[in-house]
C-alpha cells in the first residue's frame, strides 16, 4: 500500500509517472474492544448466537437491489418469500450491516451503465426509506455502529461496476456524493488482464481521496498487485475464497492471499457452492485457510444472496450465519477472531478508508484528468 506523502497535488503530474513506489506495509487499524460473551462449555450453536448478538455479521455482497428491481410488489419487514434476504432473516442471522450490490448485467455497458447505476443507487435509497424500522442507511463506520445499536440493518450502497463511472472521474465523484462506497476494478479499458493504465492509476487515487474502497474480486493478477502499489487504503475482494481448494477463476491464490494481507486488506469469502464447495464444511475448510494465509485481519463473510448463486448446504438465505459459526467453533476459532471475521475486518476497512481520504484531501485536489490525458 502506497504511502501518503507520496499523494500528487494535481492531475497534470500523473502522466509523468511511470513507476510508482513500491508497497509499503499497511497501517492496521485497531478492532473494537473485545470481551468473551459465552462460557466455553456452552453448545456450539448457542454459543455462535451470543457471539453474533455482541459482534454481528457485516456481510460484503448483497444483490439484493436487482432482485427488487423485478419484484412487482415487496414488505421486507413483514418478510419476503421471493427474495433470500428479508428483515425477519437478517435478525434471525445476526446481521448488523451489508453491502448492497450495484453490479449490472454484463450487456449493459458504457453510458447506459452509467443510468443503470444512479437507478440502482435511487432504488436503494427508495426501499430503505419504505423500511424504516429494520433499515437504515449508512456512509461510514461510524453509521454502521450507530444503526446496529439502534436496532437497524445498516445498509452501505456498493460494490459498483467499474463501467459505472464511464471513464470519468466527476462522475465517481457525483456516485460517491450519491452513495457509492465501494468500486469493483474490472470491466474496464483501464483495468484490464493487463493491469493499470496510467488513468486507471488516477482513478484509484481519486478513489482513496473520496474514500471509496476498491473491490478486486475477479480482477486479474496485475491489477491487484497495481492497486496495491498505487493504493493509500487497503483494498478488499467482495467475493473471493481461496483457490487452492477450490479453482474458481474468482478465487485468490495463496501468493495472492499472502499480498493482500500484508497489504492491510480483506477477502470476504462467499458463501457459494460454486466458489467455496457443496456444505459449510467447505466454506470453514475456505475461511481456515483463508485464515491461515493472509491473517485473521483479512478474512470476511460475503453471503452472496440474492445474486443468482446458488448455495452450500445449511446456508441457503440471511438467517443461515449462526449455523456457519457455530462450524466455526467446532473447529476452535476463538471468539475473538470470530468477533474480526464477523464485523471488526469490516470496520477497520471503512475507517481505514475515512482516514485515508481525510489524509488525501489535504494534499490533493479533485483530479481533472482524463483517460484521453493519460492513456491517449
Amino acid at each position: 500500500m502506497a504511502d501518503l506523502q507520496d499523494d500528487l497535488h494535481t492531475s497534470t503530474e500523473a502522466a509523468g509517472l511511470d513507476d510508482l513506489p513500491v508497497s509499503s506495509a499497511a497501517e492496521v487499524f485497531p478492532s473494537e474492544p473485545y470481551a468473551p460473551v459465552s462460557d466455553p462449555g456452552d453448545e456450539p450453536l448457542s454459543r455462535a448466537r451470543a457471539v453474533l448478538a455482541a459482534h454481528p455479521v457485516a456481510d460484503g455482497y448483497s444483490g439484493l437491489p436487482w432482485a427488487l428491481k423485478h419484484l412487482p410488489w415487496y414488505d421486507l419487514e413483514l418478510g419476503e418469500t421471493a427474495v433470500d434476504t428479508d428483515v425477519p432473516r437478517l435478525r434471525e442471522g445476526h446481521v448488523g450491516a451489508l453491502f448492497w450490490s450495484l453490479h449490472l448485467p454484463d450487456v449493459i455497458d458504457g453510458d447506459r451503465a452509467v443510468g443503470a447505476t444512479l437507478e440502482q443507487l435511487d432504488l436503494i435509497k427508495t426501499v430503505v426509506r419504505a423500511h424504516p424500522e429494520g433499515l437504515r442507511l449508512a456512509y461510514d463506520a461510524g453509521q454502521a455502529i450507530d444503526a446496529r445499536n439502534c436496532g437497524r440493518v445498516a445498509v452501505l450502497p456498493g460494490p459498483a461496476g467499474a463501467a459505472a463511472i464511464g471513464d470519468c472521474l466527476g462522475i465517481l465523484r457525483s456516485l460517491h456524493a450519491l452513495g457509492l462506497r465501494v468500486l469493483t476494478l474490472t470491466g474496464a479499458s483501464w483495468a484490464s488482464e493487463a493491469g493499470l493504465t496510467r488513468f486507471g492509476e488516477e482513478v484509484v487515487r481519486e478513489m482513496n481521496r473520496l474514500g471509496v474502497i476498491a473491490d478486486l474480486s475477479g480482477a486479474s493478477p496485475e491489477t491487484v498487485r497495481r492497486t496495491f502499489a498505487v493504493s493509500k487504503a487497503p483494498a478488499l475482494c467482495t467475493r473471493s475464497a481461496a483457490r487452492a481448494l477450490r479453482p474458481h477463476p474468482a478465487n485468490l491464490p495463496d501468493d495472492l492471499l499472502v499480498e493482500l494481507g500484508a497489504a492491510g486488506g480483506l477477502c470476504m469469502v462467499p458463501l457459494t457452492a460454486e466458489q467455496t464447495g457443496p456444505t459449510v464444511r467447505d466454506v470453514a475448510d475456505h475461511l481456515d485457510h483463508v485464515r491461515s494465509v493472509a491473517g485473521p485481519q483479512s478474512v470476511g463473510l460475503s453471503g452472496t444472496y440474492d445474486a443468482g448463486t446458488a448455495h452450500p448446504l445449511e446456508l441457503g438465505d440471511a438467517s443461515c450465519y449462526p449455523r456457519l459459526i457455530a462450524e466455526l467453533l467446532r473447529r476452535g476459532w476463538d471468539e475473538a477472531d470470530v468477533a474480526m471475521l464477523t464485523w471488526g475486518n469490516v470496520q477497520r476497512m471503512l475507517r481505514s478508508a475515512a482516514f485515508t481520504a481525510r489524509a488525501a484531501q489535504l494534499r490533493r485536489q479533485p483530479s481533472t484528468a482524463t483517460i484521453a490525458d493519460l492513456d491517449g
